[in-house]
């Protein structure tokens, strides 16, 4: 299926850039401190039937993942948060420590990306936690670092959020692949015939990219199918080093885009895995890098993922006005009332809050007419 035409893809890029409008974002959850290395997000927000809304992420206090737990506390809380006023304020919940998601003899020494997801049996969490007790194949074994660990992603299901607590926690997802070694950051998506996209991120054993995979679970199944690693290449400009899925939104079907199914899969991006010294006279711009990337969008038609089409294919779309100019971790819910974004967004004092924008019916009518 060829992409669209230039009139609807520049109305794709004014959708998605009212979404993630850096200049409306509010904060919805701050991190524990208002300095650089601290973050709360790497979540997603859903709905229940009552209309009451939840978001799942993970605080992150200042650490250097290179040098495991010697350099901080990095990824140390899992918390879900509710909202009984449409997203006006949030209230935690639930949250998990590092010690209450080991799995086995696998101690987890860092939390990063997670997905909250509702179902028919109750609630089902995905998340993704750095576990020693993990060794990397055998050719590969001097290549991990003292003190870190191999990313996996693991589930939990339970009748409700509360019950979470009490789940099995159980490991879904994980390589010995050294091209994929770690696997982290999941998020969900469930496509119009009912399956169940679970979108992530892979690194490989040098930790010198950052790529997007998926795997799909039918309808009523519980099994995953094997993984899809390269559907979405690397970019060749900003996002060279760096192309990280976070979250896919089908387009509503009205307006120009009534007789069509599209969907959009926001990423995010980066030049390099640390930061680029640049050259004095050179323009200063955010380039993106491991922690501080920047964000962009592509699109596929038809439900069908093999092709996906960059919007943002030689700069990216979303950049926070504020410090880094990090924006990442992008997520969209779609409910009756309109659609909420949240994502990281850096700030001056270099800390990530959860921002959060909203639009109404209203809104997505008139940029998608």
């Amino acid at each position: 299926m060829s992409r669209l035409g230039m009139e609807l893809e520049t109305k794709l890029t004014e959708f998605a850039l009212a979404l993630i409008d850096q200049q409306k974002a509010r904060i919805a959850v701050p991190p524990q401190r208002s300095s650089t290395g601290f973050w709360f997000g790497g979540g997603n927000m859903v709905e229940d039937a009552d209309g009451q809304l939840y978001l799942v992420g993970r605080y992150r206090n200042f650490g250097d993942s290179r040098t495991g737990l010697g350099a901080g506390e990095r990824g140390l809380e899992l918390a879900i948060f509710r909202s009984d006023d449409g997203g006006q304020s949030w209230q935690k919940q639930v949250s998990f420590s590092k010690l209450e998601l080991n799995v086995g003899d696998r101690d987890v020494l860092s939390i990063e990306g997670s997905a909250l997801g509702i179902t028919e049996r109750g609630v089902e969490l995905f998340v993704s936690t750095e576990k020693a007790g993990i060794d990397y194949p055998a050719e590969f074994q001097s290549f991990l670092k003292p003190g870190t660990g191999v990313w996996t992603i693991d589930r939990l299901q339970a009748p409700t959020i509360d019950e979470l607590k009490n789940a099995v926690i159980e490991t879904v997802l994980e390589s010995t692949d050294p091209s994929v070694l770690h696997v982290k950051d999941p998020s969900v998506y469930t496509a119009p015939d009912g399956d169940l996209v679970l979108l992530y991120c892979t690194h490989p054993y040098c930790w010198s990219s950052s790529n997007t995979a998926y795997a799909t679970r039918a309808d009523r199944s519980d099994t995953l199918s094997e993984s899809h690693l390269d559907f979405f290449p690397r970019g060749f400009a900003w996002d060279i080093a760096i192309t990280r899925g976070t979250s896919i939104l089908d387009v509503p079907r009205i307006g120009a885009f009534a007789h069509q199914q599209v969907s959009l899969l926001f990423y995010d991006g980066g030049e390099a895995l640390r930061n680029l010294d640049e050259h004095d006279r050179a323009v200063k711009r955010p380039r993106g890098y491991s922690c501080e990337e920047i964000g962009g969008v592509a699109y596929f038609l038809g439900g069908d993922m093999s092709r996906v089409f960059r919007l943002s294919r030689h700069k990216p779309l979303f950049i926070s006005p504020y410090g880094t100019g990090c924006s990442r971790y992008v997520d969209v819910l779609a409910t009756s009332d309109g659609l909420y974004a949240t994502w990281q967004q850096s700030q001056n004092d270099l800390s990530q809050p959860l921002v959060m924008n909203f639009l109404t019916k209203n809104d997505v009518g008139r940029l998608l007419v």
